[in-house]
């Protein structure tokens, strides 16, 4: 009988590679098809073809959110990790035999830039999970929507799809974007929609953002911006005076730029213009009432109507207060009547005065207080050439330093007085356009010219030769007084004699003294003087006494003969 040999360790080894399907066919790390055997609480039994069967949790079967439907004799495939573990079971998974199965499809679908279906199904640090058909990718909250999005529970569970920006499977990474594809989505219904929409057309949309200077409607998968200037012809601060988040808004579309995909849109449009007919309905010099809307340093607007403002410059606020700000004269919201100065309607602008509409205090002032009245008030300011006086109606009176007191000069005479001292004073000229008053002080004091009549009281007269003294030069003439102490007037520079070079008051000194012609009294009866009136007067006189010309004497020898006798004489 022959011996029979027993195999060696090697040949067993050789013969169990054998089984498993050789050693360029091992099972360890491959995916195989499987028959399921069996279902045991949350396990499926599975035969690959090994020496035993391997236990896979039934959850690996189902998709996220719902169970497995699996059941005897269903042909699956799975991962082998492990031919045997230490139950001698084989080590099997589904979620491995998906996976690998997914990275390959994915590898491919991200080299083609494919979109790819997938499940949110968790949350983790920074954004979410999505299952990839057995591959689990990174969805960052940025890249959920367009915009932010507060609640992502209705978009968990549900099948969608995803652009891939980033995968690594070396590293088992792989980045997905939610908002592409809607932006991909979106700008394809905006060229498709954007067709159908003409300037001029009216359209309904929503509401769907707000910012301070308009609002964005959704028109139906495109947005347009509804600027805050043409939300309504009147004045609007903030968008969300008219309109809310949400709300149903009737447009019209004003501009559609079809390279940008950019739509304005405006309601004003829809409505009537008040601007049309607003020089019949505003005309120059009407008195209105309207109500202050905005205040700026240059003036104040003014609504009349419903999308009618007019502007009151700040020189027409006030009479009186000068160079402050129209803050300080009204407030917002405030109640006003004005007087419509200017009107255009092309460039829509209407000018309106808020002084006009108040009576003019220098108009009042002259009527109570004509020239020749006396008034009193505070004094206001001290400057070089005089006083400012506060009179009553708020208006103010200049006393220049020449009619501040007699017999002293001008500086002399502002040094007597200081701010906030009260004064009586003489009204010597009112000019209302020029909302100018002249005041004098000197005019009260005893012996000083009385107003009235062509002579004044301190016996001058028109045409009287008198002897003045200097009592100031300026560039326009000289300041002088009558006799020793008598009134006080001027003398204009052309008045200071016949030739030019006569005429520089700076040839004259303060205390000088010459003989001048009274030529009369302006309205404060203060007397006028003329050098050249006098030598004129004289020549004449010299003319009449000695011969005209004509008798063959010149001109020289009358007035040497003149003078000659006058000496004598």
């Amino acid at each position: 009988m022959a011996s029979t040999a027993f195999p060696s360790r090697d040949d067993f080894a050789a013969l169990l590679n054998d089984s498993l399907g050789g050693e360029d066919g091992g099972f360890e790390g491959r995916v195989v098809k499987g028959t399921v055997t069996g279902i045991e609480n949350d396990m499926a039994l599975i035969d690959v073809g090994l020496k035993s069967e391997g236990r896979v949790p039934l959850r690996e079967f189902a998709a996220p959110g719902q169970k497995a439907d699996l059941k005897v004799g269903d042909e699956v495939e799975v991962y082998v990790d492990r031919v045997e573990n230490a139950h001698g079971e084989a080590m099997l998974s589904r979620d491995r035999a998906r996976r690998e199965a997914a990275w390959d499809k994915l590898e491919s679908e991200f080299t083609e830039n494919a979109r790819v279906e997938g499940v949110i199904f968790g949350r983790v640090k920074g954004g979410f999970t999505v299952d990839l058909d057995g591959a689990v990718a990174f969805l960052p909250g940025s890249q959920v929507d367009i915009r932010p999005v507060r609640d992502v529970t209705p978009l968990m569970d549900i099948p969608q799809p995803f652009q891939i920006l980033k995968m690594d499977r070396r590293r088992g990474n792989i980045v997905v974007s939610r908002r592409a594809i809607l932006e991909e989505t979106r700008a394809e219904q905006r060229s498709g929609l954007i067709q159908t929409l003409h300037e001029g057309q009216i359209i309904e949309g929503v509401v769907k953002n707000i910012t301070d200077y308009g609002a964005f409607v959704d028109l139906g998968g495109i947005d347009g911006l509804l600027h805050v200037t043409d939300l309504s012809y009147k004045r609007i601060n903030h968008p969300n005076e008219m309109i809310n988040i949400g709300d149903t808004v009737r447009v019209q579309i004003i501009r559609i730029n079809r390279d940008t995909q950019r739509i304005s849109l405006g309601m004003k449009q829809l409505e009537s213009d008040p601007w049309e007919g607003a020089s019949a309905k505003y005309p120059v010099g009407a008195k209105l009432s309207g109500r202050v809307t905005n205040i700026t340093e240059y003036g104040a607007f003014v609504e009349l109507e419903p999308g009618i403002e007019g502007l009151v410059h700040v020189s027409e606020m006030s009479w009186t207060k000068k160079n402050v700000h129209p803050g300080k004269i009204v407030s917002t919201s405030q109640e006003v009547e004005v007087i419509v100065l200017e009107v255009d309607p092309e460039k829509r602008r209407i000018s309106l005065g808020l002084k006009q509409a108040q009576n003019n205090p220098w108009d009042s002032f002259a009527e109570r207080h004509p020239v020749g009245s006396v008034v009193e008030g505070e004094v206001k300011n001290a400057t070089e050439f005089g006083l400012f006086i506060g009179l009553d109606g708020d208006v103010d009176g200049m006393v220049h330093m020449s009619d501040i007191a007699w017999g002293i000069s001008g500086e002399d005479a502002l040094a007597l007085h200081r701010k906030g001292e009260t004064v009586q004073a003489i009204v010597l000229d009112i000019d209302v356009e020029k909302e100018r008053i002249s005041l004098g002080m000197k005019q009260l004091e005893r012996g000083a010219p009385a107003a009235g009549g062509s002579t004044a009281s301190s016996g001058l007269n028109k045409n009287q030769t008198v002897t003045v003294t200097v009592l100031e030069v300026r560039d326009g003439g000289l300041e002088v007084q009558a006799g020793e102490d008598g009134a006080t007037g001027f003398i204009k520079r052309s008045d200071l004699g016949r030739d030019r070079d006569e005429q520089r008051p700076e040839r004259f000194q303060v205390g000088q003294k010459f003989d001048a012609l009274v030529t009369g009294f302006d309205r404060a009866k203060k007397p006028t003087f003329s050098v050249k009136a006098l030598q004129i007067a004289e020549e004449k006189q010299a003319v009449a006494q000695y011969g005209s010309s004509d008798s063959g004497a010149s001109l020289g020898d009358i007035l040497g003969e003149a003078l000659k006798a006058k000496s004598e004489g």
